[in-house]
C-alpha cells in the first residue's frame, strides 16, 4: 500500500490510516496478535453496550460524537475480518468442506441488539449537527445501516475461524445466511474512497471510515440471518471466508505448528561511564583545520498540513484537531517526498558538490547519515560513490545515529579529514513518509528531506570552522528503545515512546549545556563558549518540548531557531535543513558561531559548536504544494528569501 496519494482533489491521502493492513510476517503468536488487537481496534472502541449507556445517561453531545463512535464500534466488530480474510459469499452446495483455507464464523446473536439500534436511531435526530447538518446525516445513513443489520455479538468473535469441517461437526453452530446473493451489490472502489471530499476535515475521515465499513458487508444487510449448520440448504448463501494473502495464510499455518513468541532478554541496570568524555578541541585536537565548504538542502515536495492529518484520521486514533497538534508539537506542516531516499541523497549531494566547486575526484570520503534507509548492500554511502562519479574513496559508509546524524557525522567527517586531507562529503538524508503507517505520533511528528555538506581542509594557517565536537550514545534501556523501526509491535512500523524520548532528550540537553558553559570561548571575547554561541539550531525534535527542555537546562526560547513548523522533524537531517533554512529566511545574514545539538532514537546525543556563513549555503525556496508526485524535479535555486519581522525582531 503506497504511503500517501494524490487524490484528484488534490489532497494527500494515507491508505494505511483507513483500511487497516497487519503484518503478519512480523506476527508469531496469537498472543501478539491479539495485542495488536486489543490495542488498534478494542481500546477506543465503544461496545453496544457502552453507545447504549451513553445514549440513555446523555453523553453524547453533537451528532459526530455518536457516529464515530458507532463507526470505532464497527472496526473493532470487523477487526478480524478486515485485516485477515476476504469474505465471499458461496453457494452451500458449493462450499468446499474439507479444506483447511476455508472458514465459517460461528456466530452468537447480539444481545439486546434491537434495544441498542433503536437507541441509536432515536438519539441521533435529536442531537445538534456539528459541522454540516446534510453531510451528516448523509454519513450516518451509511453507518446506520450497518450497525442497525448487525445481527451477531461481537465481544466472541475469534481471530482463528473454524474450517467448514469444524463448523459442522456441530449442527447447532450459526452463521451468516443470506437467501440470495447479487454480486453487482454496489461498493465502494479503491478510487472512491480516496476522492472522498468533505470541507470539514473530521467529516472527511469519519466519511472514508463509513466507505469502507459498508464494503464489508457487500450484500443486501436487512435479509442477513443467522442460520444453523443444520438448517442450511444447497442454494443457501454463507459468507466463506478466505486468509486475505500469503502472508495470513502463513501465520495461520504457523499458529497451527504452535509457534510462541521468543521471549526478549530484559537489559542491565545501566551504569554512568567511569569518567566523562571530554569534548573534542578542534582547533587543540587536530592538525588539519575543518572548512565547511558547502550546505545544501532538499526538502519534500508534498506539505502535509494538520488538517490533512485529521482528514486522515486512522480508526485507531483519539481525536485531536489541527490546533491540538500544532500546540502538543509546534508542528503545523511536515514536508514528505515523492523521490525515493536515494533520490533524496543524491540531489542533496550533486548540489553540495556544485556549490563547493569540487569534483567526483577530489572527494576523499562519502558519508551517510541515515536511520530510515532499507539498503544494507551497497550501503547508501557507496550507492552515492558510484551515482555521483567517484571511482574511489578513502571511505564511504552509513552512519545510524538518527537524530544525532548532523553532529556523529560531521565529528566523523573532521576525524576522516586528518588521514585524508582532502574534502569529505557528508549527506544527512530521511525518507518517514513510507515508515509511519497509521502510527498518530510518529505521522504528527515525522517528515522527508535531506542536507549535505562538504568537510574540506581549511587553507594553511586559517582557523576551523568547527571548534567543539561530542558525541554521546547509550541510557537505560528504556531510553534506548524509545524510538523505534522497525517495530514488529507496531505493523514494523515506526514508533515513539513520548515519556522516554523526554527523559533522553532532557538528560543530554541538560549535560550538553553543562559542557559548554564550561568550555572557554575560542576567541578568548565571551566569558564561556555558550556566551560566544549567537544562534541556537537544535534538532527540531518537537518544538514544545525542546523549548521546555532548552529553558529547564537554563537557555530562553529566543536563542534558539525552529522551523518544524513547516518542515517536520527529518532526524538526521533536521539540523543542517534548519540551518538552511535560517539562511534562506534571513535569520542569518552573516557568519555567525551556532550551537547545534541532536539527541534521540538509540539513545544518542552529540554537538557541533561551528561557524556558519550564509555564503556557503545554497539557498532553495520551497516547493508548492501541488508538485505533482510523477515530478521528480529538484528544487530550484533562487535568491535568499527576505525575512519576516517577526523572524527579525527574534533573532535580530
Amino acid at each position: 500500500m503506497n504511503a500517501f496519494v494524490l487524490n484528484r482533489h488534490g489532497r494527500v491521502v494515507f491508505p494505511s490510516n483507513v483500511m487497516p493492513e497487519l503484518d503478519f510476517s512480523a506476527m508469531e503468536s496469537l498472543e501478539q496478535l491479539d495485542n495488536v488487537i486489543q490495542r488498534d481496534f478494542e481500546t477506543k472502541a465503544p461496545s453496544g453496550t457502552d453507545i447504549l449507556e451513553k445514549v440513555r445517561s446523555g453523553a453524547y453531545t453533537s451528532r459526530y460524537a455518536l457516529m464515530r463512535d458507532l463507526a470505532l464500534n464497527l472496526f473493532w466488530t470487523n477487526r478480524f475480518s478486515i485485516t485477515m480474510y476476504d469474505k465471499r459469499p458461496t453457494r452451500w452446495a458449493d462450499v468446499p468442506r474439507t479444506r483447511p483455507d476455508v472458514f465459517l464464523p460461528v456466530l452468537e446473536p447480539w444481545e439486546d441488539g434491537e434495544t441498542k439500534v433503536a437507541a441509536v436511531r432515536t438519539a441521533y435526530p435529536t442531537l445538534p449537527a456539528q459541522w454540516d447538518e446534510a453531510v451528516e446525516d448523509r454519513i450516518f445513513g451509511v453507518l446506520f445501516d450497518v450497525f442497525a443489520n448487525r445481527k451477531h455479538h461481537a465481544a466472541t468473535l475469534p481471530a482463528v475461524k473454524p474450517t467448514v469441517a469444524q463448523f459442522l461437526e456441530r449442527p447447532g453452530n450459526l452463521t451468516f445466511r443470506l437467501p440470495h446473493y447479487d454480486p453487482d451489490y454496489p461498493v465502494h472502489d479503491y478510487e472512491d474512497i480516496l476522492d472522498c471530499d468533505e470541507d470539514v476535515p473530521e467529516l472527511e475521515a469519519l466519511h472514508r471510515w463509513a466507505m469502507v465499513l459498508h464494503n464489508q458487508y457487500p450484500w443486501d444487510r436487512a435479509e442477513v440471518e443467522l442460520a444453523e449448520a443444520g438448517q442450511l440448504k444447497d442454494d443457501d448463501y454463507v459468507v466463506v471466508f478466505h486468509p486475505r494473502d500469503k502472508i495470513v495464510r502463513d501465520f495461520l499455518r504457523r499458529l497451527r505448528s504452535g509457534a510462541t513468541s521468543r521471549p526478549v532478554a530484559p537489559g542491565r541496570e545501566s551504569r554512568p561511564p567511569v569518567r566523562p568524555y571530554p569534548a573534542i578541541d578542534v582547533r587543540r585536537q587536530f592538525t588539519v583545520m575543518p572548512r565547511l565548504e558547502s550546505l545544501t538542502a532538499v526538502h519534500g515536495d508534498q506539505v502535509i498540513t494538520n488538517d490533512d492529518l485529521v482528514r486522515n484520521s486512522a480508526y485507531n486514533w483519539s481525536p485531536m484537531g489541527a490546533d491540538e497538534i500544532r500546540e502538543k508539537t509546534g508542528v503545523e506542516e511536515r514536508r514528505y517526498s515523492s523521490l525515493s531516499l536515494e533520490e533524496l541523497a543524491l540531489q542533496a549531494a550533486e548540489a553540495a558538490l556544485a556549490k563547493a566547486g569540487r569534483e567526483p575526484e577530489e572527494i576523499g570520503a562519502l558519508l551517510v547519515c541515515t536511520c530510515t534507509s532499507s539498503r544494507l548492500i551497497p550501503s547508501l554511502a557507496t550507492y552515492l560513490c558510484g551515482h555521483l562519479g567517484i571511482y574511489q574513496a578513502h571511505a564511504a559508509y552509513d552512519i545510524v545515529a538518527a537524530c544525532a546524524g548532523m553532529p556523529y557525522g560531521v565529528a566523523e567527517a573532521t576525524r576522516l579529514l586528518q588521514e585524508v586531507e582532502r574534502p569529505v562529503l557528508v549527506v544527512c538524508a530521511e525518507k518517514f513518509s513510507d515508515k509511519i503507517g497509521n502510527v498518530r505520533p510518529s505521522r504528527m511528528l515525522f517528515a522527508d528531506g535531506a542536507a549535505a555538506m562538504v568537510v574540506g581542509p581549511a587553507p594553511e594557517g586559517e582557523g576551523p570552522d568547527i571548534d567543539y565536537l561530542q558525541t554521546y550514545a547509550s541510557g537505560p534501556a528504556s531510553e534506548v528503545n524509545s524510538i523505534i523501526w522497525p517495530n514488529p509491535e507496531f505493523d514494523n512500523n515506526i514508533t515513539v515512546f513520548g515519556p522516554q524520548v523526554k527523559a533522553l532528550a532532557g538528560r543530554y540537553l541538560a549535560q550538553m549545556i553543562e559542557e559548554i558553559g564550561a568550555l572557554p570561548d575560542p576567541d578568548g571575547k565571551a566569558g564561556s563558549l555558550l556566551d560566544s554561541i549567537d544562534l541556537i539550531v537544535p534538532h527540531q525534535a518537537n518544538m514544545t518540548m525542546v523549548t521546555q527542555l532548552a529553558e529547564r537546562a537554563g537557555l530562553s526560547a529566543d536563542r534558539l531557531y525552529f522551523n518544524i513548523q513547516k518542515v517536520g522533524n527529518a532526524s538526521s537531517a533536521s539540523i543542517p535543513l534548519a540551518m538552511h533554512d535560517a539562511v534562506r529566511d534571513g535569520v542569518i545574514t552573516e557568519p555567525i558561531r551556532i550551537f547545534a545539538p541532536g539527541f534521540g532514537a538509540g539513545a544518542v546525543a552529540g554537538y557541533a559548536v561551528m561557524r556558519l556563513d550564509p555564503a556557503v549555503v545554497e539557498v532553495q525556496a520551497p516547493s508548492a504544494r501541488g508538485a505533482e508526485a510523477s515530478d521528480h524535479a529538484a528544487l530550484a535555486p533562487t535568491e535568499p528569501l527576505p525575512a519576516s519581522d517577526e523572524v527579525r525582531e527574534a533573532f535580530g
